[in-house]
């Protein structure tokens, strides 16, 4: 059996009880050693085989894995945050198929919840945002002409924005050109939770910026959004109903007399 594993967005006790017992078992683990913390291998017994797959090809990946079935051992395959936002398991799970090698998948905490976090927010507050738009710009990788930056910018949704801290300008100037206000308050989050964290407050004109001003090119995370105004205290927005006294749940009646 391969486990594909989400090793969280940084911090080593952010991976699941589930994640950690499985690396704690596995005879083989292969990480994303670019983006994956390393004091999470520390979890894995001293016999464990190590491979780093930011130096592999997915045949080579698909090799390790194929010798650890046939071999009878437990091999996990160890992936930055949740393994299901661009993680590029896909095709590793196809060859798997192709092979007839059972595979189960672990989730973990992406990044935008780790960044979140990091500064107290709430990316659905009523009144401001019911929505989380996760996306990226592109790069080596396409995105369709529908998932543009500038067409999801007309929402007005908080957005949480991957791989895309080296094009700020052009993040920026999609953005306002997608229908965003210039002064629509945004963040950069550089390597969520990890020890060496680095948080800036901005808005979505400024992000350039202090992206230059900070040297942030990689590993970092933009957020954007009115429902960013909480990390400065600014937030406006409305009280949620499901705790108001004359709200009715399955659990709890309205309060006699409540307004």
């Amino acid at each position: 059996m391969i486990y594909f594993v989400g090793a969280g967005c940084g911090a080593e006790d952010l991976i699941t009880v589930r994640g950690m017992r499985l690396l704690e078992k596995a005879d083989v683990i292969i990480y994303a050693g670019s983006l994956v913390n390393p004091k999470l291998l520390e979890y894995a017994h001293k016999n464990c085989q190590i491979h780093n797959s930011a130096t592999m090809t997915l045949e080579e990946v698909i090799s390790v894995m194929k010798d650890a079935e046939e071999s009878g051992r437990n091999c996990i395959r160890l992936h930055t945050g949740d393994q299901s936002v661009y993680g590029a398991v896909r095709e590793q799970m196809d060859e798997l198929d192709r092979l007839g090698i059972k595979y189960e998948s672990v989730p973990g905490v992406s990044a935008c919840f780790g960044a979140a976090a990091s500064l107290n927010l709430e990316y659905t507050l009523p009144g401001v945002s019911q929505s989380l738009i996760i996306t990226r710009m592109e790069g080596k990788t396409s995105v369709p002409e529908s998932e543009s930056i500038q067409s999801f910018a007309k929402h007005h949704a908080s957005m949480a924005i991957y791989l895309s801290s080296g094009m700020t300008e052009q993040l920026s100037r999609r953005l306002i050109e997608g229908g965003y206000e210039p002064k629509t308050p945004a963040a950069i989050v550089y390597k969520a939770t990890w020890p060496d964290e680095k948080k800036y407050l901005c808005t979505i004109e400024t992000l350039a910026k202090v992206a230059a001003e900070h040297k942030i090119t990689k590993t970092a995370l933009i957020l954007v959004g009115d429902a960013i105004a909480q990390a400065n205290g600014k937030a406006d927005y409305q009280k949620s109903r499901l705790y108001a006294a004359d709200f009715e749940t399955e659990f709890r009646k309205p309060k006699a007399g409540a307004k």
